[in-house]
């Protein structure tokens, strides 16, 4: 494991999915952190600092696209990556324009994929 500096937000309500998505970014050497839901976006954001965000679509009562769409509208975390991971089939143009998203992955996903589109995310 090589110890990396990025700091990468989940946002996802599944446990499971957390769990595995923490697992292995960890293995990659990222620092991790996780919500199960939007409530406190804005305060980890402040605390934890992450240089990338990995935000699912369906969160419970609250949906992921208006959490995207309202940190692309703050100057403070409009320039932080947001990838939407979805288990609908929405096309990824058509999430990208209505929230602002600069990447998506659909469910269930490859770990070799979600690795290679987060290093790509973070060197832009």
């Amino acid at each position: 494991m090589i110890a990396r500096n990025e700091r990468i937000l989940i946002i996802d309500d599944d446990r499971d999915i957390r769990d595995i998505i923490r697992l292995v970014l960890e293995l990659e050497g990222f620092k991790v952190d996780e919500l199960d839901n939007g409530y406190f976006v804005d305060e980890t954001i402040l605390s934890f600092k992450p240089q990338l965000i990995l935000l699912d679509v369906m969160l419970g009562d609250m949906d992921g696209r208006e959490i995207c769409k309202n940190l692309k509208k703050q100057s403070s975390t409009q320039d932080i990556p947001i990838i939407i991971i979805s288990g609908t089939h929405g096309s990824k143009h058509l999430l990208g324009e209505l929230c602002g998203a600069d990447d998506y992955i659909s469910k269930p996903f490859d770990f070799d994929n979600l690795i290679s589109r987060v290093k790509l995310n973070l060197s832009n």
